[in-house]
């Protein structure tokens, strides 16, 4: 099977389900910013060291959700094939809320805000992070013209929260203080 089919040179993009829309389209930027949080996280994971080990199987189980999401942005609801792709439902969300109260009550208590960075594992996550919230704004702006379910909107908003946390993790595990910032 050949790497490119050539449907996509006109500038549209197939549906999992049935029809075509330009690659500018809501849907296709939500996803394709699933697909950029995805490749954030595998580079976050490049930085895992033995040390992170709970941190990269939370990053490993990150990576599939956002796959998941994918999919299901992908593949617009009340379409021919969607029994055949996974939803990001509420069981999804819980887990991303149980694992913040895992990993955020290990991190000393916030009093202002931080400023990216620290050691390089943590820097990464705040990259994913980022990607993470761009994923939210499309996913927004999608679920405003076209609804794509509750649950997606708080499963991307829950994951920002955790890699924020994990980022503190990070650092906290190397003995490196987060940075406050100083408001001037």
């Amino acid at each position: 099977m050949s790497l490119y089919t050539g449907r996509g040179d006109d500038g549209c993009t197939d549906l999992f389900g049935g029809g075509r829309v330009p690659k500018h389209h809501v849907r296709v930027a939500a996803y394709g910013f699933a697909d950029e949080m995805n490749a954030a996280l595998g580079l976050a994971a490049c930085a895992c060291e033995n040390v992170d080990a709970r941190l990269a199987e939370i990053i490993s189980l990150l990576q599939d959700k956002a796959f998941v999401l994918g999919a299901d942005l992908a593949t617009p609801p009340g379409g021919p094939h969607e029994d055949k792709v996974p939803r990001i439902n509420s069981s999804d969300v819980k887990v991303l809320e149980e694992l913040i109260d895992e990993i955020d009550g290990q991190n000393a208590a916030l009093k202002t805000f931080v400023l990216p960075g620290g050691c390089e594992l943590a820097a990464r996550l705040h990259i994913a992070r980022g990607s993470s919230r761009r994923c939210e704004r499309a996913v927004s702006t999608l679920n405003h013209a076209e609804s794509c379910g509750q649950d997606i909107m708080i499963w991307i908003n829950r994951a920002s929260d955790l890699l924020f946390a994990m980022a503190r993790a990070a650092n906290r595990h190397r003995g490196i203080e987060d940075t406050p910032w100083i408001a001037e």
